[in-house]
């Protein structure tokens, strides 16, 4: 099994947490997770896939081991996320990667995507949406809520999100048989979101999600100009980006490989295995061809 690798990078003057593993001469794939999650959800995949390619997976600011300034020293948006991303890649020396999208980190992958796509070598996306399809309304209600109007109220249904059973429907609602969801997922996410002032960095992209939607035209016109190769290893049961959201992308990339697998949003923790074999099969025949 390859080793994995757990590295810190200082980023215009933030320290960024990553793991990585395998060949720095290897086609590069880079992991963007969700919320309220970090690289720890990539913790199996990255040796499943390490052995052909060198696997980078960053913590956004905020999340898991990286730095987490608080809102008033830093303002949290996916813009600067993303730049901060670029620049830790840059850093590497990783200019052409494919890219692993998640949650969070859909709308983080797609602004590398748009600003550099030369580098872009193939995309695969994991409930990672970018069309308005994808949103399960019971879910985004009360965020939209917050987004629109920043009242005690709205503040209060948006932390409910924060909480920790929250976070493990996030994680074992769709999953067929919960018992494989490790405990620790969840109580893991919920201790570092529950560091003082997490909350408000929570809140801070809560409301700034609210910039990804009008985005989406830029990405569908950069995954029609570009055609990257694309799978889509979706959880069909995901209570927050439904299925809608994966097949979406073959309006864009008709070539797009587009899997259903019966899980939720954290798809890892129940199908890691057949994901990391979709992944493996997909880029090499996607970098194979390239």
């Amino acid at each position: 099994m390859s080793t994995v690798h757990h590295r810190y990078a200082d980023v215009s003057g933030h320290r960024i947490f990553y793991r990585e593993a395998g060949d720095a001469d290897a086609p590069a794939l880079v992991l963007l997770h969700g919320f309220p999650t970090s690289s720890f959800m990539f913790r199996e995949l990255i040796p499943a896939l390490a052995g052909r390619f060198h696997v980078i997976a960053p913590d956004h600011l905020g999340f898991g081991l990286s730095d987490a300034p608080p809102v008033d020293a830093f303002r949290y948006t996916f813009d600067a996320l993303a730049d901060l991303t670029a620049r830790l890649l840059g850093q590497l020396g990783v200019s052409r990667y494919a890219i692993y999208v998640q949650d969070y980190g859909a709308p983080i992958g797609w602004r590398l995507a748009v600003a550099d796509p030369g580098a872009i070598t193939a995309i695969i996306t994991q409930n990672g949406n970018g069309y308005e399809a994808g949103f399960v309304e019971s879910f985004w209600e009360p965020i939209q809520d917050y987004q629109r109007e920043q009242t005690p109220e709205n503040e209060a249904n948006a932390r409910g999100a924060l909480t920790l059973d929250a976070i493990r429907w996030q994680y074992v609602t769709g999953v067929p048989d919960e018992s494989v969801v490790s405990p620790d997922t969840w109580h893991h996410d919920f201790a570092l979101v529950s560091r003082p002032g997490n909350d408000e960095i929570q809140l801070s992209l809560f409301r700034d999600y609210a910039s990804n939607p009008p985005l989406y035209p830029a990405l569908h016109a950069y995954l029609r100009a570009h055609r990257p190769p694309l799978l889509a290893a979706w959880g069909r049961n995901d209570p927050i980006f439904g299925p809608d959201g994966a097949r979406a992308f073959a309006d864009d990339v008709p070539d797009a490989e587009i899997h259903l697998i019966d899980g939720g949003h954290f798809l890892l923790e129940s199908a890691g295995d057949e994901v990391a074999d979709l992944i493996r099969g997909f880029l090499g025949r996607a970098l194979g061809a390239a």
